[in-house]
């Protein structure tokens, strides 16, 4: 197999980002779990309400795809940069799930995703060039606040948006392993100042994702 240039990199970087915020992403083989439920009589205001929450975990996969993509590009050894693009991997699947449910109820995602892609990549990329055990250590933390909002959604979506919280909760499974495995992997915990700045910077991205 031919080994891939700075260059082919880059230009392989530049497809996954196009992909990712403006195509189709290529997905695992794994079936939508919400694919044979069926859909719920909703209001038009829980409608709305579903169609926000999902653009918002939509946002929150746009940057979670983007910080594997960066931290796979630096990262120092083969098998974290294997294991970063195995999760990038299912990292769209939740793309493909969660913009499929936005449709459904009739919204859009986020209008902001190429700046959250963006800046999630050079977050991703810097996290990577400081090492394998903080970059997946970075992975952890990410997982583990994902897993908060995906709970605080799941309290928040109506009750009867069945197709939506199974969506949710299979993501929140997926992230969930994804934490685990960086944590075996040689993940180190972040320092509390560098977790608060990503809760932060989080809470920040999911508001506006909200409205726009």
């Amino acid at each position: 197999m031919r080994k891939l240039s700075p260059f082919d990199v880059l230009i392989s970087q530049f497809d996954q980002g196009l992909r990712t915020v403006f195509g189709q992403p290529l997905i695992t083989e794994r079936i939508n779990p919400a694919k044979s439920t069926e859909d719920a009589e909703l209001t038009v205001e829980e409608k709305l309400l579903s169609s926000r929450l999902m653009r918002v975990n939509h946002a929150g996969e746009v940057a979670a795809q983007a910080l594997y993509q960066g931290q796979a590009m630096t990262a120092h050894s083969d098998s974290v940069r294997h294991n970063m693009r195995r999760a990038a991997l299912e990292e769209n699947d939740h793309l493909h799930w969660c913009e499929t449910r936005i449709h459904e109820l009739g919204g859009h995602v986020s209008w902001l995703n190429p700046l959250w892609y963006q800046g999630s990549f050079m977050i991703g990329a810097m996290a990577g060039i400081a090492g394998d055990k903080w970059s997946l250590g970075f992975v952890a933390e990410t997982e583990h606040q994902v897993i908060k909002h995906i709970d605080n959604h799941l309290k928040q979506l109506p009750a009867q948006d069945i197709k939506s919280q199974m969506i949710l909760e299979q993501m929140k499974e997926d992230e969930s392993r994804h934490a685990t495995t960086a944590l075996e992997n040689g993940g180190v915990p972040l320092p509390k100042p560098i977790c608060w700045m990503m809760a932060m910077t989080s809470k920040i991205m999911t508001k506006t994702a909200f409205w726009i």
